[in-house]
């Protein structure tokens, strides 16, 4: 397979055969009417989940700062701000304000978010050359198949290649750079040399994650879209990247994920029929996904216990799940709301108290929790669980204030369904200030294809008749 990989000057090279899969699919018409209505789903869900977080100080202030720094107007615009940004900076920020609220959605195998990379990639690029929503989000399909497919070609667990990386933004510079030169209409070598460039940017280790007491896990897939970005200027201007980026003698597979990848991973990349992107969720509560199984677990206690109280409480984790439970007495005492997200005694506890996790409850405020922070203190982790791939199994074992002894395993059923999106979509433009605009803008998102632009993604209360609508505060 290695000999295989080097020899590349008598057939295309993987970066080439792979995109020239993609760009087969969508002149095939392979994209099928569900895959495209999924699609819009999750294209609505993202635009969402940014504008919500325009309303979540410092963060959205802070990231217009340090955007809007040295820089004079530009062609792109940012959800909520009325400055305009180059595209670059303009994706970052997007891409930023997409994931900070951990609410973006998920590819379980692969452990990324896709649309969190390629949509704010394929916004400033749609900016840029006045793209059809239509041809965005043909774009942004593909973009998410390919990072998906990287991502599943691994299966990243607790150990072993990929753990140790924000799979999102590794694979979110090739993911942006291919959505963005899509949506540029940019030729097979063009997209090619932008393969190249997203290598040379190509970053994403996640100490943000492993580490306390930092806000930058909120914001690591920016990087990637801003990459991909500057990757399909590049491109675009006429430079030409590496070709080699996923095959050559120092490629992305060897430096950064332990070796080439085997005949069995090759053929899985580049299946021509299966469509991985299917397979991704739209998060039904904002925390990190491997904490997800513990909150329906705590959830399902809750119910459990009728109001009793919790002397003790052992949560069993596996390999995977334990990252997000150590150092315990900074997973038990999170400083900051993101550390907060990624912690499975935080969360488990928040669940139990509140009986519901959502964006009014969990804020600031609910580091101070007193009534979390006391159920935190009475738990205790065993880490007997199997490890694998996709988000881990959960398992409580409750002792009461009277003695009782509960048990609980996680229901794995917890994803949203299309009505469930649409109660969050509402939901996420209620915190803007946007709660009068959501209903058409669900509607008009729905019909997404028929848009002439991306106007109405950068501003829900278009959707509204004129003399009806009302900015966000």
């Amino acid at each position: 397979v290695n000999a295989a990989m080097n020899d590349t000057s008598s057939a295309a090279g993987l970066s080439r055969q792979l995109i020239r899969l993609l760009l087969r699919r969508r002149e095939r018409s392979d994209i099928s009417a569900s895959l495209r209505a999924k699609l819009r789903l999750h294209v609505a869900d993202a635009v969402a989940i940014g504008w919500a977080a325009t309303a979540s100080p410092p963060l959205s202030q802070q990231l217009m700062d340090a955007m809007c720094l040295g820089v004079e107007g530009g062609a792109c615009q940012v959800f909520g701000s009325d400055r305009r940004l180059p595209p670059s900076l303009a994706a970052f920020a997007n891409a930023a304000l997409i994931h900070a609220l951990d609410f973006d959605d998920i590819h379980d195998i692969s452990r990324l978010h896709p649309t969190a990379v390629t949509l704010p990639a394929a916004l400033a690029a749609a900016q840029l050359t006045q793209a059809p929503m239509s041809r965005v989000l043909d774009a942004v399909t593909l973009g998410n198949e390919l990072m998906c497919r990287l991502g599943a070609m691994l299966r990243p667990q607790g150990k072993g290649p990929g753990s140790d990386w924000f799979l999102t933004q590794l694979f979110g510079y090739f993911g942006a750079a291919f959505t963005a030169g899509v949506v540029m209409e940019q030729s097979e070598d063009q997209l090619v040399a932008g393969f190249g460039f997203a290598y040379m940017q190509a970053a994403g280790g996640k100490e943000a994650g492993f580490g306390v007491g930092c806000t930058g896990r909120s914001i690591y897939p920016a990087f990637s879209a801003m990459g991909g970005m500057i990757a399909a200027q590049l491109s675009q201007a006429g430079l030409t990247g590496p070709a080699s980026a996923l095959d050559g003698a120092a490629n992305l597979f060897r430096l950064y994920l332990q070796g080439d990848p085997s005949e069995a991973q090759q053929a899985q990349l580049l299946d021509t029929e299966h469509w991985e992107f299917a397979a991704t969720c739209i998060k039904p509560w904002p925390s990190c996904r491997l904490s997800h199984p513990y909150v329906a677990a705590g959830l399902a206690l809750r119910q459990q216990l009728g109001g009793e109280g919790i002397e003790h409480l052992e949560v069993a984790v596996n390999g995977s799940a334990a990252k997000l439970c150590h150092p315990l007495a900074q997973r038990r005492r999170p400083e900051t709301l993101q550390d907060a997200k990624y912690s499975v005694p935080y969360m488990t506890a928040y669940a139990l108290v509140h009986g519901q996790v959502d964006l009014p409850g969990l804020r600031q405020e609910a580091l101070s929790d007193p009534e979390v922070l006391a159920l935190t203190d009475c738990i205790s982790i065993v880490e007997t669980l199997p490890d694998g791939p996709g988000h881990p199994p959960a398992q409580l074992q409750a002792i009461t204030t009277s003695g009782k002894a509960l048990r609980v395993t996680a229901p794995m059923d917890f994803d949203l369904d299309e009505r469930g999106v649409q109660t969050k979509f509402i939901h996420c433009l209620a915190q803007a200030g946007l709660e009068d605009c959501a209903p058409a803008a669900w509607q008009a998102l729905l019909s997404a294809d028929a848009l002439p632009d991306v106007a109405l993604l950068m501003n829900p209360a278009l959707a509204q008749p004129q003399g009806q609508r009302r900015q966000p505060e």
